[in-house]
């Protein structure tokens, strides 16, 4: 059983580097395309890497269940729905987050799109779930990590990139809400793959609505563009899958939100992206909030 835990730990590690690390190729690819061209081209590669996935796993069920199409014009509904509402808002994400990036380093970008873990509990309090001590308690750390991660000039100003991330935070805590609302209803995998059409379709229209597209723009962040497009969207969900299986939740969210110190020690050693004392002291508190909001109610009375 012990190794069991340790494998399934290990696949989720090896997802939170790989989204981590993906905060730098969404940097590297802003230097060769505009923020929505990145977006449609990155979700039509994952879309190459999760429909094949989720041929193979459906094909697996149905050997398994004879009776599985017993409810799937129901299922098919659901799916339709909750796929288009995931993907609109991860697309309202993915481009603050885009955004974002552009403005500020990875290490700040990464951490403060992990306040998505502080705020899902917090927005849970106007769908009238409860809300204890320990939440209000990661608020607390979580903004005056934030404090210290942004606000660095002393003037009480928020940066323009920041914003942008606070707001991806924001969206994505939103994400999570709605997709804990349709995952039990449908296929987690289908779900992911209707999220990432829809997501692709977004990004294509304001990509030729705002945006001038080149082939050899596209081409030029190739790498970039199949990194986050196969690995971070494509084998980062995958692993996530397989890796919760069998696993505490709250463990693997906390294995999960290591995405953000990674992001950091990308950021330094492949851009050379370094943070000042202050700001390492903002991700210290930033993630101690990550954890707070993560513990089981016993631990904080």
């Amino acid at each position: 059983m012990n190794k069991y835990i340790f494998r399934q730990s290990m696949i989720l590690f090896m997802a939170a580097a790989v989204w981590g690390v993906a905060f730098v190729a969404q940097s590297v690819g802003m230097d060769y395309v505009g923020p929505f061209t990145f977006i449609a081209v990155r979700n039509v590669v994952a879309l190459a890497v999760l429909v094949p996935c989720a041929m193979v796993m459906d094909n697996n069920r149905r050997k398994k269940d004879n009776q599985i199409q017993i409810h799937s014009k129901e299922n098919k509904k659901a799916l339709a729905i909750g796929g288009i509402c995931c993907g609109i808002c991860l697309f309202a994400a993915s481009t603050l987050q885009q955004f974002g990036v552009k403005y500020t380093t990875v290490g700040k970008a990464g951490f403060i799109t992990a306040m998505y873990l502080v705020l899902v509990p917090v927005f849970g309090i106007f769908l009238k779930k409860k809300t204890g001590f320990k939440v209000w308690m990661a608020v607390g750390l979580a903004s005056l990590g934030l404090y210290l991660l942004c606000i660095t000039s002393g003037d009480f100003k928020l940066q323009k990139g920041d914003l942008y991330m606070l707001g991806c935070a924001a969206v994505f805590a939103v994400h999570i809400l709605v997709v804990d609302y349709f995952s039990p209803r449908v296929d987690g995998v289908k779900l992911s793959c209707v999220q990432t059409l829809t997501n692709a379709v977004l990004g294509a229209v304001l990509m030729l609505l705002f945006e001038k597209p080149r082939l050899s723009e596209i081409f030029a962040a190739w790498l970039p563009i199949l990194y986050a497009g196969a690995l971070s969207s494509g084998v980062g969900y995958t692993f996530q899958i397989i890796g919760q299986k069998g696993m505490n939740p709250t463990a693997a969210s906390l294995i999960l939100s290591l995405e953000s110190v990674i992001s950091v020690l990308a950021g330094w050693v492949i851009l050379h992206q370094a943070l000042t004392a202050r700001e390492l002291a903002g991700c210290v508190l930033a993630f101690a909030a990550i954890i707070v909001v993560q513990l089981p109610k016993h631990k904080i009375t």
